[in-house]
């Protein structure tokens, strides 16, 4: 999946998406000199200022894409660098803030997720993650639905790739997982982000920068255009063609802090 990651496409809501990035941001306390860790750092912009907000020595951004981490190497020097990783699969130790804003969701098990990027941390170390929470919107529901449609559902194997939608757990869910394994303090909340698009259109451009990244991947190229025309078409008969449209998009929010 990360070669089918387009930063371009991604970044053409970067103010849109950043609203989160910001308000998790700000639950973060700053560790000077510390080590920090940024999952799923994208293009590198948002890690630079988690960096600073920090104060930290250290900071290591990684990413699965080539094409997100070929725009983040702008940001390296002065203790931020970046590497191609996998968040299943890193293993790093006395991190004194993981960071993760719209990554976690890529990777399945939360419970088992938080119980390992438990074990990075330092002690009095903070865990800070931000997951969308829109599985139920018709902009995230209708994908899956044209997935078991033909031609694509013998092209996907007769499996849809939202499998990163049923990852996220519900807010509770978090706030019990976080209290099982120690946290001393911790704030989690869902939040609605509401975001004026220019019209109903818009939103088949946001979700081809993100949700519908793995039908990029498993579909040949025509026939994923073919996928995201359909797409289109189902979303538009159910949401209607307004202009503007205003995109009502929930966000869980989570932050710990350990002994």
């Amino acid at each position: 999946m990360s070669d089918a990651w387009d930063p371009s496409q991604y970044e053409q809501f970067q103010a849109q998406r950043r609203m989160p990035f910001d308000d998790l941001l700000a639950m973060v306390a700053p560790v000077p000199g510390g080590k920090v860790l940024d999952l799923g750092c994208g293009t590198g912009s948002l890690t630079a200022e988690l960096h600073r907000h920090c104060g930290a020595a250290e900071t290591l951004g990684v990413d699965s894409s080539e094409a997100m981490l070929g725009q983040a190497a702008a940001h390296t020097g002065e203790g931020l660098h970046f590497e191609r990783a996998d968040i299943a699969e890193i293993d790093r130790r006395d991190i004194d803030v993981v960071f993760a804003n719209a990554s976690l969701q890529w990777v399945p098990d939360h419970p088992a997720l938080l119980g390992r990027l438990r074990t990075m941390l330092a002690t009095r170390g903070q865990l800070a993650f931000q997951v969308p929470a829109n599985a139920d919107h018709p902009s995230h529901r209708l994908a899956a639905v044209v997935a078991a449609e033909e031609p694509f559902a013998t092209a996907l194997g007769g499996r849809g790739r939202d499998e990163h939608l049923r990852a996220v757990l519900a807010p509770d869910a978090y706030a019990e997982a976080l209290d099982r394994l120690g946290a001393r303090e911790q704030h989690v909340r869902l939040q609605v982000y509401g975001h004026h698009l220019p019209g109903t259109a818009a939103v088949v451009e946001w979700v081809r920068g993100t949700m519908l990244t793995p039908y990029r991947a498993a579909l040949e190229p025509e026939l994923y255009e073919a996928f995201v025309s359909r797409y289109s078409e189902a979303l538009e008969a159910e949401l209607g063609s307004q202009r503007p449209y205003f995109y009502a998009f929930k966000r869980i929010l989570a932050w710990a802090r350990f002994a």
